[in-house]
């Protein structure tokens, strides 16, 4: 299914955390909090006017308790403004 953002919006598909600690201990779903970093997957028209940074692929980091989660395909993503994304992760 194809989705394109209206707007300033961003289409991005959150990034799995590890599961393990670095001494080995297993962290259960239950008490994990959502990952706050994603990548993006799509952009609206004007979101790539407000940030031209922005990219489809590139890894970001966003703001804890804004967008709206939707799912497409069996998989989760959430859909945010261009504003609620704090900045870009290079590797």
């Amino acid at each position: 299914m194809k989705f394109t953002p209206l707007g300033e919006r961003v289409l991005i598909q959150r990034l799995e955390e590890d599961t393990k600690t670095s001494s080995g201990i297993i962290i259960p779903d239950n008490v994990k909090e959502k990952p706050l970093m994603g990548k993006i997957e799509a952009l609206g028209e004007k979101a790539t006017k407000e940030c031209p940074a922005l990219k489809k692929d590139q890894v970001v980091m966003f703001e804890k308790y804004k967008g709206s989660e939707v799912k497409l395909d069996n998989k989760e993503y959430i859909v945010l403004e261009v504003e609620d994304i704090l900045g870009i992760i290079e590797k």
